[in-house]
């Protein structure tokens, strides 16, 4: 059972697979996951190897990763049809792991990404992940793209660079001074492959375009006896047998220099893992559990960790495939997994003659998928302040770091949504004029309001945002009121430096002599004065539900201060009762 104020239940954790059992899972749903996940188990075999290549990696490291995480996912996760493992989004950051921390340090941080990714699933705090806003994914999807693409130049061109550099530009630069080992075998391969996925895409899009590219471009280079490097070549044979267990360096000084890319894989998986079961959704009318889906990436990821595998998430294509496919419950997905275990302990020198052109042609496709430029370009048209979040995001991740580039963006992105908020949220004096039959200021009608009293009102979330505006707007009266109405009825929400911005002025009004009144106050605004004893020190009596009820309560009060020889020093009345309600709060 969830309480109201608490942010997860256990319910939330539960896998979709024992739903689907729960819920009965019939023959002809087998049949149908089989066949999908044969499928999606095709499709996912070059791209394993070739996200674990194009990061620095073996291909057997991104097999496994696949096999094993891919497989726990399914078991655990929160979405009927998410088909999880190694990803175009974790090239740049795993590349940039291994140059400086080594292969020994890429496991120390799959290790705590996935740990800080369970974490974000059993808190429940994952929901957050969906508001991290449009210009900072589109802007470092973007620049990722473009970093995997300059990744491939090298084995696309057939070049002959040593010491491949791990910056984009460098990276440019080295291939500029390459130019002239250019291969044309490679070239050539690079480029069918492209040209066969363009043409399957367009032509026979029910066929699983990238493995028959590979298959075609590899069964060339064989039959053509081709002069160009391969999977067996440069990484030697896949090995056949179960990959060694072992325990992730887990000493402090390593943590705390893998701990920002750790940051950034838990983040981008998260991202990712959860818009490819928002896409699923979209596609099937069903609902993922968000908070039971990244606790199982968490547990893919660490559990990929001891096998010296690389960071897995959700995968968009594979996950499409897998419903185009006919898919019914996460057996498909666990099937997947299967068809990778059989292929790569039956199969592996198959995959070993795979030429690393025919990767790079899959990859450049993949990072121009990932780019969107389409997506980029409309960005235009966005706020200003948005188009700087996406560029400053795109110019980060492609001339510093990916790490840097989604912390500076969401930070970014914070301080732009607190400031529209700012903006958004109003301090002002509620508006009135003189009623001559009467003889009084009058507000909304009916509401008479004594002379040398002031009600101002705050409309929106009161926190350090709208906390300074709070405290400017106030400085502009001329000249100390009698009395005055902070009207809050608008306000869902306080924070500690508006509670201390309420406070200082309660201090102010005391030695003006002006006695203050709030109406209004709701529910959470309400126990958070209490819980600093802020109710205490203005008095219960000064904290009313309505603006009737302060407008009384002022009315007695002043009335005993005329009546006591008309001091304005700051006057308390316990006790006094409060009105009758006419206008709400």
């Amino acid at each position: 059972m969830r309480n109201k104020n608490s942010f997860i239940s256990w319910a939330d954790l539960i896998p979709e697979s024992y739903r689907v059992f729960a819920a009965g899972y019939s023959r002809g749903m087998l049949s149908k996951d089989i066949l999908a996940g044969l499928t999606v188990g095709v499709i996912a075999l070059p791209l394993a190897v070739a996200f674990a290549i194009g990061a620095g990696a073996t291909p057997a490291q991104g097999l496994w990763t696949a096999i094993l995480a891919g497989f726990v996912i399914a078991v655990l996760g929160g979405s009927r049809y998410q088909v999880s493992g190694p990803t175009g989004a974790f090239v740049v950051v795993i590349a940039g792991v291994i140059s400086a921390h080594g292969m020994d340090g890429l496991f120390t941080t799959t290790l705590v990404a996935g740990i800080l990714l369970l974490l974000l699933g059993i808190s429940g705090l994952g929901k957050l992940i969906k508001f991290i806003p449009y210009p900072v994914i589109t802007g470092f999807t973007t620049g990722i793209g473009l970093i995997i693409a300059g990744g491939q130049l090298k084995d696309f061109l057939g070049l002959s660079i040593p010491d491949y550099p791990v910056e984009f530009f460098p990276r440019l630069a080295a291939v500029a001074g390459a130019l002239g080992s250019f291969g044309p075998a490679a070239f050539i391969l690079g480029l069918g492959t492209i040209l066969t996925i363009v043409a399957i895409r367009r032509f026979v899009p029910r066929l699983p375009a990238s493995i028959v590219a590979v298959a075609l471009t590899a069964l060339a280079a064989f039959l053509l006896d081709l002069p160009v490097e391969t999977i067996g070549s440069r990484f030697g044979a896949i090995p056949r047998g179960l990959p060694h267990l072992a325990l992730p360096d887990l000493s402090l000084a390593t943590i705390q220099a893998v701990f920002p890319s750790a940051i950034t894989i838990a983040m981008l998986g998260a991202i990712e893992s959860l818009l490819s079961a928002v896409v699923a959704d979209g596609m099937t009318g069903d609902k993922h559990s968000a908070n039971s889906e990244l606790a199982a990436q968490g547990i893919g990821n660490i559990l990929s960790s001891f096998i010296g595998g690389i960071p897995a998430t959700g995968a968009i294509a594979r996950t499409a495939a897998n419903i185009k496919n006919g898919a019914k419950s996460p057996i498909s997905a666990m099937v997947h997994a299967l068809v990778l275990l059989a292929f790569t302990m039956l199969f592996g020198a198959a995959a070993s003659a795979i030429p690393l052109a025919t990767l790079a042609g899959v990859l450049l496709v993949v990072a121009w998928d990932m780019s969107d430029l389409e997506r980029f370009w409309s960005m235009r048209l966005a706020p200003r302040s948005d188009v700087l979040v996406l560029l400053v995001t795109f110019g980060l991740t492609v001339l510093i770091d990916l790490s840097v580039a989604v912390q500076v963006g969401i930070i970014m992105a914070m301080l732009l949504f607190m400031r529209r908020v700012a903006q958004t949220a109003t301090v002002g004096p509620v508006l009135d004029f003189m009623d001559a039959d009467i003889g009084l200021r009058v507000s909304e009608p009916g509401m008479a309001i004594p002379h040398g009293v002031e009600i101002y009102e705050i409309d929106g979330p009161f926190f350090f945002g709208t906390a300074d505006l709070f405290q400017d707007v106030l400085a502009r009266i001329e000249s100390p009121p009698r009395a005055f109405i902070l009207r809050m009825r608008r306000v869902p929400a306080i924070d500690a430096t508006a509670m201390n911005a309420l406070e200082t002025f309660r201090k102010r009004f005391e030695k003006m002599g002006t006695h203050l009144v709030l109406s209004g106050v709701g529910e959470q605004p309400r126990k958070a004065l209490d819980s600093i004893g802020f109710t205490d020190r203005i008095g219960k009596d000064n904290i009313c539900a309505t603006i009737d009820d302060a407008l009384v309560r002022v009315g007695e009060v002043l009335a005993r201060i005329d009546r006591e020889g008309g001091s304005r020093a700051h006057v308390h009345i316990p006790g006094l009762g409060h009105g009758h309600k006419k206008n709400g709060k």
